[in-house]
């Protein structure tokens, strides 16, 4: 062992720059796999915290026009939704429905509490809505429930910014206090606060009651349950057009009769995506760190060559073949992940970095690495070492004894 490791160090020693700049590749390719290799990940658990979000496993439908003739019907005609679909969609598709929902976006209008007031505009929702949208935190009162939607209740929640405003100075006291607002009183039941929302949210059948009972919601919602698979997605997505198909009377093929967005199935394939961009990274890592291999096997063949009377003597006097190719590929896997650890310990650093600076933004959380990740580099490290070790030990065999004694 002891014999070993002075022979490693007595490589480094000759030609110390070539092997100084060597290293360096070595550490540099190592550097930049790691760095990239966080920033991936902080780009993957974006993208997955956005993807697989509560309330992002859904499908979303509009109406549209046909463009096939059905049933003695022309082409062209609109096809919109009714309230009715909401209760069809989870009576007949309970296997895949959770939930059926809508949204009505009201207009705006003068919000007064008596002697504070401010021009907002209300959304009405369905109770599970609040809790999915936005990242709410409700900090004061409750949210909507199904007595409020069920009595069509003119009740509110309040983001806190209006509810300061409103109730001055920090909204603590606005529930249970009534505000003006389109010419009703409401009753405020629930201040929240949540980054980029400023939602005043009432109950979907209020909102409903607002716009003179219209039967037609605009969009669907359909938060979905029990599946897996990207597979699973588009079948729920068939079976959907299915069941308004039979409802409206239009072809259930006809994919312009109704604009559908399936967010569970992209979102799977955005993760996908996200996998190729990882196996993307790793290669582009080990194409850097390749000019660092070639120069260590360099430095192998070099330390072969000044080294062959010493070669010839150990094999003269009965050293097998096995342990001369050992030695030379136990050296090089030492230099390699001696200069591979150094660009290891740097990656992760400015990983950490990147991490306290950017990596709780929209685009980007958490761009650091795993230990599994750090135990997989280390892996790479380990085989590049051997594999430019090896050659330089297969040349190491070649030599012959006889003529390695008489070699000056």
């Amino acid at each position: 062992m002891f014999d070993l490791i002075s022979e490693i160090l007595q490589t480094l020693q000759h030609n110390k720059l070539r092997t100084a700049l060597t290293g360096f590749a070595v550490a540099w390719g190592i550097f930049m796999l790691i760095v990239l290799l966080g920033m991936g990940n902080g780009v993957a658990n974006s993208f997955r915290e956005n993807a697989l979000a509560p309330g992002s496993q859904k499908i979303k439908v509009w109406g549209g026009r046909t463009s096939k003739p059905y049933h003695g019907y022309r082409e062209g005609r609109n096809i919109p939704l009714k309230n009715a679909d909401i209760e069809r969609i989870s009576k007949e598709n309970g296997g895949f429905v959770d939930e059926v929902n809508s949204v009505i976006y009201g207009g705006s209008a003068n919000m007064s509490s008596g002697k504070y007031s401010r021009n907002v505009s209300y959304t009405g929702v369905f109770p599970s809505q609040i809790t999915t949208e936005g990242n709410i935190n409700k900090i004061h009162g409750r949210i909507i429930n199904d007595k409020d939607m069920a009595s069509c209740a003119k009740v509110v929640v309040l983001p806190l910014e209006y509810a300061s405003q409103l109730f001055p100075p920090d909204g603590t006291k606005a529930v249970g206090k009534r505000v003006d607002f389109g010419g009703l009183s409401y009753l405020v039941i629930g201040v929240f606060e949540a980054p980029w929302n400023r939602n005043v949210f009432i109950p979907y059948t209020t909102a409903q009651m607002l716009a003179g009972n219209e039967d037609n919601p605009g969009s669907l919602n359909i938060m979905l349950k029990n599946l897996e698979t990207i597979e699973d997605g588009d079948n729920a997505e068939k079976e959907l057009r299915g069941t308004l198909a039979k409802a409206h009377d239009f072809d259930p093929d006809d994919e312009s009769a109704l604009w559908v967005w399936n967010q569970f199935s992209q979102g799977l394939k955005g993760l996908s995506a996200m996998n190729i961009l990882n196996m993307s990274i790793w290669i582009l890592g080990l194409l850097t760190l390749l000019s660092g291999v070639v120069g260590i096997s360099n430095i192998m063949f070099v330390s072969v060559k000044e080294r062959t009377h010493e070669i010839g003597i150990r094999r003269a006097i009965g050293a097998k073949p096995r342990t001369i190719l050992i030695q030379i590929i136990a050296e090089s896997v030492a230099i390699t992940t001696l200069f591979g650890y150094i660009g290891i310990v740097l990656g992760t650093v400015a990983s950490q970095l990147l991490d306290m600076g950017i990596g709780d933004t929209d685009f980007i959380k958490n761009p650091t690495v795993s230990l599994a990740t750090a135990i997989e580099v280390t892996v790479v490290l380990i085989v590049a070492g051997a594999l430019a070790g090896l050659f330089p030990a297969l040349k190491s065999l070649k030599v012959k004894p006889v003529e390695a004694l008489r070699d000056e």
